[in-house]
């Protein structure tokens, strides 16, 4: 039997290292990504102003599994009623039991000219593009830097760049805009996270433009819906996310139980999960992760009733339903961070010593403690310039993380 998990980020990792461990040796466990190692996407904001960050967010998948039959290669097509999938150059892989776990790819929204020329931020490629281009609108001087989206990532990308700006000493001659067609920055959050994120963006001279729908650009400039037009020198997009192409570029809705079809399930940003209490579940690292601890129990009890002769024919094993309780949020802004945790949203220095505490626990999680130890080291040192840590500033209420606190392997860390 073989059981075959497409994609290793968030949910593709965290469920192949369960399966590892639970599936009898038996059955063949393969892992496809297109990539030799695993990004930590919730960082890759950082490498546009640290490019040697790079080493301590991607782990080698080599590090990462010991039984798992690793394999670089793109997959194109998914047949989940007869359980293949097609992999760049034409190459089949059959499979008993899978799972997709690919992620979402940005979403342009076949707008004019915004795919062609605002840069996205999925790969460290990406991080690369952003920081060249902004580099070289510094040296041209007096540059506009366009950021298209204010969720959390986008917020990230602000953040960072006017830290870079103030970095290459040119804050003042910079000008950074933020663009969301809602009325609110982090948008599908509550009002006090929102206004604590605005307050961050704001301190950090970041320009905040709601209800602006980008309706196209050209090499210089961006067309707003109200016909407006804005000059950039640099164009960040990160206004949205669509499916994988092997899904053809949706997102099918998953119910709890995350099972798409036959035996292939969708764990992840791959898919639009509703929950146990039929509530969407955000695209988001700390849902991934969770996903795949349940897609993981789900697909072992799959397997061992396949293997077993005396069940074929009778009741198919009851799965387990995923219910999605996020414990908090976090967001970076900048050398800063806004942290929501139970009932308190938290700015300062407890938000940033919360996101670096983050980001080890879940590479330590992952089986990566060196890139653990990198990854502090480069957070200490971008607060060391963040002013007086007493300085913290709590906000009441509660609010939406980009990753969840304790995220990694819960058997490890529990």
């Amino acid at each position: 039997m073989k059981v075959a998990v497409f994609g290793a980020g968030y949910a593709g990792l965290t469920l192949a290292r369960r399966l590892e461990r639970r599936l009898p040796p038996q059955v063949d466990l393969v892992v496809v990504d297109e990539s030799t190692s695993h990004l930590v996407q919730h960082e890759l904001h950082r490498a546009i102003r640290r490019p040697g960050l790079a080493d301590a967010i991607t782990v080698p998948l080599s590090e990462c599994f010991e039984r798992a039959d690793v394999r670089e290669a793109s997959v194109v097509d998914v047949d989940p009623d007869v359980g293949v999938a097609t992999l760049d150059g034409g190459e089949t892989l059959d499979y008993d039991v899978g799972a997709v776990c690919l992620g979402a790819a940005t979403a342009f929204y076949d707008l004019p000219g915004v795919e062609e020329h605002g840069i996205p931020l999925k790969r460290l490629d990406d991080a690369e593009r952003i920081r060249s281009a902004v580099l070289d609108a510094f040296d041209a001087g007096a540059a506009r830097l366009v950021v298209g989206g204010a969720g959390l990532s986008g917020i990230q990308v602000a953040g960072e760049l006017a830290a870079l700006a103030d970095e290459e000493g040119v804050g003042d001659e910079t000008r950074i805009t933020l663009l969301e067609q809602q009325d609110s920055v982090a948008p599908n959050f509550p009002a006090n996270f929102q206004r604590a994120v605005r307050d961050e963006l704001r301190a950090r001279d970041v320009e905040i433009r709601t209800d602006a729908t980008v309706a196209g650009a050209d090499e210089a400039a961006i067309e707003l819906e109200d016909g407006t037009e804005l000059g950039y020198d640099a164009f960040v997009w990160t206004g949205g996310i669509r499916g994988p192409d092997a899904l053809e570029g949706e997102r099918p809705r998953i119910q709890s139980r995350l099972r798409l079809a036959g035996d292939t399930f969708v764990v992840g940003d791959a898919g639009q999960v509703v929950d146990a209490d039929g509530a969407a579940v955000p695209a988001s690292a700390q849902a991934a992760v969770r996903e795949g601890r349940v897609a993981a129990t789900n697909v072992e009890r799959l397997v061992e009733h396949r293997l077993d002769e005396s069940a074929r024919g009778g009741f198919e094993p009851r799965l387990d339903p995923f219910r999605f309780d996020s414990p908090g949020w976090l967001v970076s802004v900048g050398d800063g961070a806004v942290a929501q945790v139970g009932g308190a949203v938290l700015t300062g220095a407890a938000a940033t010593a919360l996101k670096t505490t983050v980001g080890a626990g879940y590479l330590t999680g992952v089986g990566s403690v060196r890139a653990a130890v990198d990854l502090v080291r480069e957070e200490l040192e971008l607060a060391g310039g963040d002013g007086d840590p007493t300085d913290d500033v709590p906000v009441e209420n509660e609010a939406p993380l980009d990753v969840e606190i304790g995220d990694g392997d819960e058997e490890s860390e529990d």
